[in-house]
């Protein structure tokens, strides 16, 4: 009978069949020496995945994130920067919309999002799941379209020169651990007061002068963003043009060709519990209390497939979800299912499907970037390129290629234009939500 410890003898057995194989002892020092994915790395790979498209956008330069989790803002703001400066006929290269103005209020959204939840829990054990769920992360830098749709309709937008990145926009960690220790505090406090026997409308007080002081220490991270301002540009004619005392959300009402309430999420979680052509919504998950709710819609891999063809043929840029850490190699620029021959090097198999990496916790959408470019191949994708925003050192000048394959195992979710949907889509969009719990994977968060 199997021991439930490792014993001795075990060990003497997995010691005596890792050593009488002589191509184990080699594969080990490689790998000891070089690292396992460089051992592992098949270099057809790179060779197939080249740097041609046969529809592709010029989007101009990439932006950079540096060491914060804004990836879900920079794409969608790299495709509202796309827009306006199309429209204006701005050079690419010259213009940038500021991911420091849109960070401040999705932090000041965020605390108020966490202590209304806070409230609203406050009936719950503390030990509860769904309040240590909350406790555990009051706020972060992450985010969803849905999310960043609720700012912008609220906040409008700025260029960068307005509002341009502070130390802490680049490198959020402090900022974040102090204001979660100011979340956890505050959510003792109102908790403690309800006990006490206040009411919910004292309780709401209290929240506004805790919301007060954050605004305060979030100036003091990022700056105070502007009310209104001059949009000053030049044109590629070398014409300069100047719009006065102008509002951010006036700005972009009327500049970006891009409003938020035209897109629709749409998602693929093959697994069991959430049926294609089901629309879901997820707990505790969102910023703006008044804005724009997540809102998924569920459909088959080979639909954001066809939707997302269809947009960037039409010249607009797709903003996707995926798990960017999944068979990728950073200096490359490559995504591939083929890039590393893990299971030939280890002599081992991997069964999970897309589905069951979901459920079992392997893999969740962790990183948001943008489609520029398909190439297609008898009208079927076959490599796609995507504009990063980890800077212009990664991949070619920060931009990336990926296989058509690995769209299909690790990419999540992509943004869509109502237009390219059909009625049919869009009445199995406009269904009630499947309300997802807290936990749920599709409530994962872009923040890489």
């Amino acid at each position: 009978m199997s021991s439930k410890a490792i014993n001795k003898k075990n060990l003497q057995k997995y010691s005596q069949n890792f050593n009488e194989n002589k191509m184990k002892k080699i594969i080990a020092d490689a790998v000891i020496k070089n690292g396992f994915n460089d051992v592992a790395m098949n270099y057809e790979s790179i060779t197939n995945l080249h740097y041609n498209f046969s529809e592709e956008i010029d989007v101009g330069k990439v932006t950079n994130q540096k060491k914060s989790g804004r990836c879900w803002m920079f794409a969608a703001l790299n495709n509202i920067r796309y827009s306006i400066s199309d429209k204006l006929n701005i050079e690419n290269h010259d213009f940038e919309l500021s991911q420091s103005y849109t960070m401040f209020w999705d932090k000041l959204e965020k605390s108020n999002y966490f202590l209304e939840n806070i409230i609203e829990t406050r009936d719950m054990d503390l030990t509860s799941r769904k309040v240590m769920w909350l406790l555990n992360n009051p706020t972060n830098d992450g985010g969803q379209w849905d999310m960043f749709a609720g700012i912008i309709e609220k906040y409008g937008i700025v260029p960068k020169y307005v509002m341009p990145e502070s130390y802490s926009s680049s490198n959020s960690a402090v900022m974040n651990k102090i204001l979660n220790l100011k979340l956890r505090d505050n959510a003792k406090i109102l908790r403690n007061y309800y006990k006490q026997g206040g009411n919910l409308s004292e309780l709401r007080n209290k929240k506004e002068e805790m919301i007060d002081e954050i605004y305060s220490i979030l100036c003091y991270f990022l700056g105070e963003p502007p009310q209104s301002f001059d949009f000053e540009y030049r044109n590629k004619e070398d014409n300069f043009f100047r719009d006065e005392n102008i509002t951010p959300l006036e700005f972009y009402q009327k500049y970006s060709e891009i409003k938020m309430n035209n897109y629709v999420s749409i998602i693929n979680a093959p697994t069991s519990d959430k049926p294609f052509h089901q629309t879901y919504t997820v707990e505790f998950l969102g910023n703006v209390i008044d804005g724009q709710k997540i809102h998924y819609l569920n459909l088959e891999i080979d639909m954001l497939k066809e939707l997302s063809i269809a947009q960037i043929k039409n010249g607009e840029p797709v903003w996707f979800g995926c798990d960017v850490g999944q068979m990728s190699e950073r200096d490359y620029g490559i995504m591939d299912t083929d890039l590393y021959n893990y299971e030939e090097l280890l002599n081992t198999a991997f069964t999970l499907d897309k589905g069951e990496r979901l459920q079992y916790g392997e893999s969740v959408l962790t990183h948001a970037m943008v489609f520029t470019g398909v190439n297609l191949y008898n009208v079927k994708a076959n490599r796609w390129k995507v504009q990063n925003s980890w800077g212009e050192e990664p991949g070619n000048k920060g931009f990336f290629v990926m296989s058509d394959k690995w769209f299909e195992e690790f990419n999540y979710e992509v943004v869509i234009n109502k237009k390219y949907l059909s009625e049919e889509l869009m009445e199995d969009y406009q269904k009630e939500a499947v309300l997802l719990e807290p936990w749920d994977p599709m409530g994962s968060l872009a923040c890489i």
